[in-house]
């Protein structure tokens, strides 16, 4: 007994140790002693953290008093075809190598490459394929592949159909819809006569699970490489169009995306271009607020440029993933830039303090600033974020609820949450920020809603009930920043 007693003492001794003399050790422990592998007998139980959890969203994700009757979503829109990535790459007679990012794919081999790079990573990525025939060939195996499935793709079809589940809802899409993404988008959509084309723009999606493995590569967690020889959302050449239609259409709310599509037309192209995109969403009327969904981007000029000089600052809103943010803070020279990229689960307090930066350099936490910014959704895995300045957004708690909700029922393919298929990942302590001061938060599965302040930005945590083997995986960030959105109040007496 006693040899038991002096065992705990001394593995008391050395943590606290560690607890006091190493910060980033320090936080390195919370996150692992919170991860449910070691609560196996509580996830067991008819009591588990996931059941208390999902009981808890039952209760407390409630609509807000005020909600959107018109939302106006654009403007990039596709037929995604999915399908297993190891499999048509194996079709391909490809052989599998060393990964490597490549910003713009000209070649089967830099598919591959950038294919292994973002799969060894467990990460989501974008390119932009700038051989017109190669690519024919490629989506021309893709759609003969075995099992090979066509869905509504592109961020403003996805958002829009996410957006028409609500029945008492209007929505106009403005983008390229060709005759088969016509075809299945959801009858409640309204897309005016001048988006529709004769052709589609078809997406390619690789898909690949958790512990896959090709080669030396293994996957870490689920998720796809994208790709496309895609010119009319590459120049958003249905913005002008989407812009016309709001007059008539009168929206309460606008979400844009596909900025990220312009940047594989190159510098010259995107640098016109952009600011004639910008030109037409500052003719939007300043009363009606807009979300801007950004994705995946490799060319920190061009990410600077709609962050610093040109879009964010005429936004009222963003959702984005971990990629997004560190690159967005890599752009921006911000907070956390000297990481190459996150590791694991990304730290909470890391996050915070690059969320918070983004909302004072480009947001309107001074009420002087003419800066439009006030909302920043963000989303990973394990949980997600609503960090929003005081005074122009209601029912965030319930929004950020409804967001991981939708994640963990949208990639297991459920209409409700099923406990047996979901695992909780997200750390139940954390620290509000990587420096001081800061607050060391817990989460309570009962109530589980993290509230924290740095000056007069206020954050909401939720986890995540992570499905273990999900369905599919493109388009839940879509998802999710529609269902934060429907679940938002944007509080009347606050112009933009």
């Amino acid at each position: 007994m006693w040899r038991k007693a002096l065992v705990a003492a001394l593995l008391a001794l050395a943590v606290g140790y560690f607890y006091h003399g190493c910060p980033d050790l320090q936080e390195q422990i919370l996150q692992y002693v919170s991860l449910p592998n070691l609560q196996s007998s509580s996830q067991n139980s008819h009591n588990s953290l996931e059941k208390v959890i999902s009981s808890a969203w039952e209760t407390l994700i409630t609509l807000p008093t005020r909600q959107w009757s018109k939302v106006a979503v654009g403007v990039n829109a596709c037929v995604d075809v999915v399908v297993t990535g190891v499999g048509l790459l194996q079709a391909l007679a490809v052989d599998p190598g060393t990964g490597l990012n490549h910003e713009v794919l000209h070649s089967k081999d830099d598919l591959k490459e950038a294919f292994i790079h973002f799969m060894g990573r467990g990460a989501a990525a974008e390119r932009f394929f700038s051989d017109k025939e190669t690519f024919q060939r490629i989506a021309r195996a893709a759609a003969e592949y075995p099992g090979a499935k066509l869905y509504v793709g592109g961020n403003a079809a996805l958002i829009g159909q996410k957006l028409a589940t609500y029945p008492d809802l209007m929505v106009l899409l403005c983008g390229p819809v060709g005759p088969k993404l016509h075809e299945m988008l959801d009858e409640q959509i309204v897309v005016p006569p001048d988006s529709l084309q004769e052709t589609d723009e078809f997406h390619l999606i690789l898909e690949y699970k958790a512990g896959e493995q090709w080669g030396s590569t293994q996957a870490p967690q689920a998720n796809r490489f994208i790709f496309s020889h895609d010119v009319s959302n590459g120049k958003m050449s249905s913005l002008e169009t989407f812009v016309a239609s709001l007059e008539e259409f009168q929206p309460d709310l606008v979400v844009l995306s596909g900025l990220h599509m312009m940047e594989g037309q190159g510098r010259e192209l995107w640098e016109e271009r952009l600011k004639e995109a910008v030109s037409a969403i500052s003719d939007i009327r300043k009363d009606i607020p807009i979300h801007l969904e950004l994705a995946s981007m490799t060319d920190r000029d061009f990410m600077n440029s709609i962050m610093q000089e040109q879009v964010m600052p005429i936004v009222s809103s963003i959702g984005l993933n971990e990629q997004e943010l560190l690159f967005l803070s890599h752009a921006g020279e911000g907070p956390h830039a000297e990481l190459a990229a996150w590791k694991g689960i990304p730290d909470v307090g890391r996050v915070s303090d690059i969320l918070l930066w983004i909302l004072e350099q480009h947001g309107r936490t001074d009420p002087s600033s003419e800066a439009e910014l006030t909302r920043i959704h963000f989303h990973t895995l394990a949980y997600h974020i609503l960090a929003t300045v005081d005074g122009y957004w209601g029912n965030q708690a319930a929004a950020v609820l409804a967001g991981a909700r939708v994640a963990s029922t949208q990639a297991c393919g459920s209409r409700s949450v099923d406990i047996s298929k979901v695992v909780l990942k997200a750390p139940l302590e954390f620290f509000s920020s990587h420096t001081e001061p800061r607050e060391k938060l817990t989460l309570n599965p009962a109530e589980p809603v993290a509230v924290w302040r740095h000056g007069n930005v206020t954050f909401h945590l939720s986890p995540v009930l992570v499905c273990k083997q999900p369905l599919r995986t493109v388009g839940l960030g879509d998802a999710i920043s529609a269902e934060g959105l429907m679940y938002s109040e944007l509080k009347a007496q606050q112009p933009f």
